[in-house]
């Protein structure tokens, strides 16, 4: 059990660390990928991991370019389509990250007998609660930091993100190096490093989750509309 001395500490951490955040988030705004993930290295080292949903290979590229053998931590749900499972082998080799894959606690076959089959379909939160966020969160355990490939311009929920913010849930500290790229600002480093992509990405899949949660979209349309299709849904609850 964690002493009363040990919580005051952890408490301050937390404190100092929001503080950092802060300050951070409005002095590097306007800073470039490459300087804000060189902020996030010099302040936490080892302390600092990459966090990829493998939809390409952009942050991996960025991060290991500023501290090769940077961690890559990714979330295997057990419902990824395989060319999801195929980047993510893709980019353990082509770029110098270190990429740790993370399970969640109940393989989908323990999770369909203990709540049901198809919990994706008639509770996606819980589903995602049990398969994306709790895993992200061992994730992070020894990690102060941690960078997510967020941008602004993917989603409303998503404009006021900064580049540096603290994540309360957490109590981690969240670096979002391209948040102000747009979806033009990704397609020209992609064509111009050669980066990796989802193979999904091309075939009418602009925004990438769990097979059964993601579908197609139509030219024109938001690009996260096939993301629990039919729903309110519209986050798994990694990035609010």
């Amino acid at each position: 059990m964690e002493t009363e001395t040990g919580m005051r500490a952890t408490d301050q951490k937390a404190t100092d660390l929001e503080a950092l955040a802060v300050e951070a988030g409005e002095r590097l705004e306007g800073a470039t990928p490459l300087e804000v993930l060189r902020w996030a290295v010099d302040t936490f080292g080892e302390r600092f991991v990459v966090s990829s949903s493998m939809g390409d290979g952009v942050l991996a590229s960025l991060a290991a370019s500023v501290s090769p053998g940077v961690d890559v931590v990714f979330l295997d749900t057990g419902y990824h389509f395989a060319e999801t499972l195929g980047t993510r082998d893709a980019v353990a080799q082509v770029y110098d990250v270190r990429v740790r894959t993370m399970l969640p606690l109940l393989t989908v076959a323990e999770q369909d007998a203990e709540h049901g089959a198809e919990l994706w379909r008639r509770d996606p939160d819980a589903c995602c609660a049990m398969r994306k966020v709790e895993p992200l969160g061992r994730a992070l355990a020894d990690y102060d930091a941690y960078a997510s490939g967020v941008r602004r311009d993917e989603a409303p929920s998503r404009a006021q993100t900064k580049v540096v913010e603290w994540d309360a849930k957490r109590a981690k500290v969240k670096v979002n190096p391209i948040a102000a790229w747009t979806q033009d600002d990704l397609d020209t480093y992609v064509a111009e490093k050669a980066i990796l992509v989802n193979p999904l990405a091309d075939d009418g899949y602009p925004s990438i989750g769990c097979a059964p949660c993601t579908h197609r979209v139509a030219p024109g349309e938001d690009p996260r509309s096939g993301r629990w299709r039919g729903s309110q849904k519209t986050e798994c609850g990694l990035h609010l």
